[in-house]
C-alpha cells in the first residue's frame, strides 16, 4: 500500500534513473541522431535527463510504491509523471542545453523510457500475479466483522490480487449478514487460524482499537503466530490517539501495524534478502563446487540411502516448507518425530562428523537462495514440535513472523541441538524474541561471525 518511507521512494528513483539511462543509451546508438550528437554533446544530454528526472520526481512524488491497484492504474500514473518530464525536461533544457538543441532527441529517448517502463511493470504484475496464484507471495487473511467497511475491504482485497493478500472469510463479531461465508467467532480463533492456514487478521471496527482491546487482539493473534492490521476508511488516523505511528495507505483505506517489528519495514526486507541471496550464492559457487563431490562420494560409501534427508518444516508465516540437510542418519520411520539422541544409533560415522562440523546444515544455502529460509533468523522445527510446543509455550509462534534461519541468536548463545527439557526450547525462544524485536544487519553479521568462531555455537550439538 502507499507508503512514504524514504528507503521505498529511494529504491522507485534509482529504478527511474537507471530505465532513463538505459533508454538514453539505446536511443543514442540505435537512432539516427547517433549521426548528428557528438559524444561531448551525448554527455551533457545525459546530466539534462538525469536533472530533469530528479526535478519530476520532486514535483510528482506522491504516487504508489507497491502493487495493489490495477495495472491499468500504474500506466495512468506512468503516464502522468511522461508529461511531467516532458515539460521539466522542455524547460531545463533552455538552461542546460545549447542552442539548437536537438529536440527530437528528447522525445524520442523519453518516449523509448515510457514504453520500456510500461512493459517492464506489466512483467512485474504478472510476475505477482502467478506468485499470488501459486500461494508464494500472499498472506491468508480474515476480515473480523461483516459490517459495510469490512465488506468493501473484502472486495477490494478480491479484485487486487497483486495486493498480495487471498481473503479466506470473515469472522463473527456479533454480527451476521446473509449471503456472507463467516468461518467462525473470535473466541475460536486459535482452530481457525490452524484449519484455514491463516496469518492474518484485518480488522476495522474501531471499537476494537483502544489499548486495552489491542492488548487482548494481539495476545490472541501471538498465541496462534498470526499478524493483526488495523483498516480504516482514510482521515480516521488524523483525529485518533495512534497518529503518528507507521500508517501505509491505498486509495480508501489507510493501515496501522499495532505490532511492529524492524522486518516489517519494506526496504529492511529488500536489504535482508540482498544479503542473503549474495552470501548463499556465495557459499555455493566457493564451497559446495568441490565439497559437494566429496561428501556424496562418503555418504554414499558409509550407508544406503539418498544424499538429502528432506523434511517439512515450519517457515514464515507458519507456512511450511522442505528444509534440506546431508543425510546423517540410517534411512527410518521416526526421522519426522524424534529428535537425535546423545549415542543415536540411527547416526552413522560420517553422520557423526557431518553433524559435529556443522556441515550437514550445508544444504540449507539452497533453502536461503531460493527464499524459503534466511541466514540468519530463528532455528526451522519439525511440524511435530511445532505444534507442541505451541501448546507448552505462550506465543511461541511469534517466532515466524520472520524467516527461519541456518543460524541465529539462540544458537550462537548455546542453545541448539537436542531440546529434552522444556527450559531449553523456552530459552530459544526468549533469544528468538529478542532477535525479532531488535533486528538489524550488522546483528546478522556478529551472529555468523560467531557461528564461524563462537564455542557457544557448538555447545549441546546433536
Amino acid at each position: 500500500m502507499d507508503s512514504e518511507h524514504a528507503g521505498i521512494r529511494f529504491f522507485y528513483l534509482i529504478f527511474d534513473l537507471l530505465l532513463l539511462n538505459l533508454s538514453v543509451y539505446m536511443v543514442y546508438y540505435n537512432s539516427p541522431m547517433y549521426n548528428y550528437v557528438d559524444l561531448p554533446g551525448r554527455n551533457l544530454y545525459i546530466l539534462h535527463a538525469n536533472i530533469s528526472e530528479l526535478f519530476a520526481y520532486i514535483i510528482y512524488s506522491k504516487r504508489n510504491y507497491f502493487f495493489n491497484d490495477a495495472y491499468a492504474e500504474r500506466v495512468k500514473a506512468f503516464s502522468m509523471r511522461f508529461l511531467i518530464l516532458l515539460i521539466t525536461l522542455f524547460l531545463l533544457a533552455e538552461i542546460f542545453l545549447p542552442k539548437g538543441y536537438h529536440k527530437g532527441f528528447l522525445v524520442e529517448y523519453t518516449g523509448f523510457f515510457f514504453v520500456t517502463k510500461v512493459i517492464v511493470f506489466y512483467f512485474i504484475y504478472k510476475f505477482h500475479q502467478y506468485r499470488y496464484k501459486m500461494g508464494y507471495a500472499h498472506h491468508r487473511v480474515a476480515i473480523l466483522g461483516v459490517g459495510d467497511s469490512d465488506l468493501v475491504l473484502g472486495k477490494l482485497l478480491m479484485n487486487n490480487p497483486s495486493l498480495g493478500y487471498k481473503l479466506v472469510g470473515y469472522l463473527s463479531n456479533n454480527e451476521y449478514k446473509p449471503d456472507v461465508e463467516i468461518l467462525g467467532e473470535l473466541d475460536e480463533l486459535a482452530s481457525l487460524a490452524e484449519n484455514y492456514k491463516l496469518n492474518m487478521l484485518l480488522v476495522t471496527d474501531p471499537r476494537y482499537f483502544t489499548r486495552d482491546n489491542t492488548k487482548v487482539l494481539l495476545s490472541q493473534c501471538n498465541e496462534t503466530g498470526m499478524r493483526i492490521r488495523y483498516v480504516l476508511m482514510k482521515g480516521f488516523w488524523s483525529n485518533h490517539s495512534y497518529t503518528g505511528k507507521k500508517i501505509d495507505s491505498s486509495r480508501l483505506f489507510e493501515m496501522f501495524n499495532p505490532q511492529e517489528i524492524p522486518l516489517d519495514k519494506l526496504t529492511f526486507r529488500f536489504v535482508k534478502r540482498l544479503f542473503d541471496i549474495l552470501f548463499s550464492f556465495v557459499v555455493i559457487i566457493l564451497i559446495f563446487s568441490w565439497l559437494f563431490p566429496v561428501i556424496i562420494v562418503l555418504i554414499k560409501l558409509d550407508s544406503k540411502g539418498p544424499l538429502f534427508f528432506k523434511q517439512q518444516r515450519t517457515g514464515i508465516n507458519n507456512k511450511t516448507f522442505t528444509c534440506l540437510k546431508f543425510r546423517t542418519m540410517t534411512v527410518n520411520d521416526e526421522s519426522d518425530n524424534k529428535q537425535a539422541q546423545v549415542n543415536d544409533s540411527r547416526i552413522t560415522s560420517i553422520g557423526k562428523f557431518l553433524r559435529r562440523s556443522n556441515i550437514d546444515e550445508l544444504p540449507q544455502f539452497i533453502n536461503v537462495f531460493l527464499g524459503n529460509m534466511s541466514v540468519v533468523g530463528p532455528r526451522p522445527h519439525m511440524l511435530k514440535h511445532t505444534q507442541q510446543y505451541s501448546e507448552l509455550i505462550r506465543h511461541y509462534k511469534v517466532r515466524h513472523f520472520v524467516k527461519p534461519g541456518i543460524t541465529g541468536w539462540a544458537q550462537v548463545n548455546g542453545y541448539r541441538g537436542l531440546t529434552d527439557e522444556l527450559w531449553k526450547m523456552e530459552k530459544r525462544v526468549e533469544y528468538d524474541m529478542e532477535y525479532l524485536e531488535n533486528w538489524d544487519l550488522m546483528r546478522d553479521i556478529k551472529i555468523i561471525f560467531m557461528t564461524l568462531f563462537g564455542s557457544n555455537a557448538y555447545k549441546n550439538a546433536g
